[in-house]
């Protein structure tokens, strides 16, 4: 089975936020602002699991990583508007 660079990648980017967040809360005792990074860095890894399995089926996979951001991307861009 080929490893996925992009589950890869957002991993390590999760716990690199975690790593991040427990710094920001214990030495600079920020808190409302490490928590909201810590939602928005994690939220990133829970769209891709949302997203992933829908672009595996449907597209080459030579095609799959623009594709899965074009989605990332509009699924975004619809939850600010949602927002607003």
């Amino acid at each position: 089975m080929k490893k996925n660079i992009i589950k890869g990648k957002t991993f390590a980017f999760a716990l690199r936020i975690i790593k991040l967040y427990r710094f920001l809360n214990k030495e600079k005792r920020e808190y409302v602002l490490s928590k909201q990074l810590l939602r928005s860095g994690t939220a990133v890894g829970a769209l891709i699991k949302a997203m992933f399995p829908l672009i595996v089926e449907t597209v080459p996979a030579k095609c799959q990583a623009k594709t899965l951001l074009i989605s990332l991307g509009t699924v975004q861009v619809n939850a600010a508007i949602q927002d607003n």
